[in-house]
């Protein structure tokens, strides 16, 4: 794989994908054995394809270069995780925070504190330590991995927010970008009315015990 923008450095970027993918199920299991509830649904993971990193370092000004690829821009490896409530975003936050091998170098809020458009997730850049030489020929050498983490019904918002931004004849764009910031709002309306419905079925399964 010498002949992409990761060069010799292509090949760790689907290991370290998987590891810290394996490592996450896990910690999901862990947690549905335990309390009988489940910390994410899904997740949908991907290490960023040649054609669309080159395009990226020539969108932001950068030499298309491996360097460019693994240091400069964030994202090489990315993760969509999709929980059911906004409080196990939360904890999954506080879970990767936890991680010795992991350091968070950037994270935005975007639930608490949402985009003017309506968009909420929460959003991570996680510099990782790994057994396998970075392209600064540092070994143990550290590789970002970016995350995204949002409920069922942000991640449906979301997907529907894209459609449009990619759309170039719509008619009255106007409109549906009003319409989207209107259900964003009520979707963010559910999401804590659904969480505060588990947190009483919670309690009440704590007063019977």
């Amino acid at each position: 794989m010498e002949n992409t923008i990761y060069g010799a450095y292509a090949d760790n970027l689907p290991v370290i994908l998987e590891d810290f993918s394996s490592r996450i199920k896990a910690e999901n299991k862990k947690r549905k054995e335990e309390t009988g509830y489940k910390l994410f649904e899904h997740f949908i993971a991907r290490v960023k394809s040649t054609d669309s990193m080159e395009e990226k370092c020539i969108r932001k000004g950068l030499p298309v270069t491996t360097y460019s690829a693994l240091k400069l821009i964030r994202d090489s490896i990315g993760m969509r995780i999709v929980c059911g409530f906004v409080d196990d975003i939360y904890q999954l936050v506080e879970l990767i925070r936890s991680f010795d091998d992991c350091k968070i170098i950037a994270e935005k809020d975007y639930i608490q504190n949402a985009k003017p458009n309506g968009y909420r997730s929460y959003h991570l850049i996680l510099e990782i330590e790994t057994p396998y030489e970075d392209c600064l020929g540092n070994k143990p050498g550290k590789y970002f991995i970016e995350i995204q983490l949002r409920t069922i019904a942000q991640d449906s918002w979301a997907s529907l927010e894209h459609q449009m931004k990619y759309k170039h004849d719509i008619k009255d764009p106007k409109r549906i970008v009003r319409e989207l910031k209107r259900c964003a709002d009520e979707l963010a309306s559910c999401d804590l009315t659904m969480q505060t419905i588990r947190n009483l079925i919670q309690d009440s399964s704590k007063e019977e015990e």
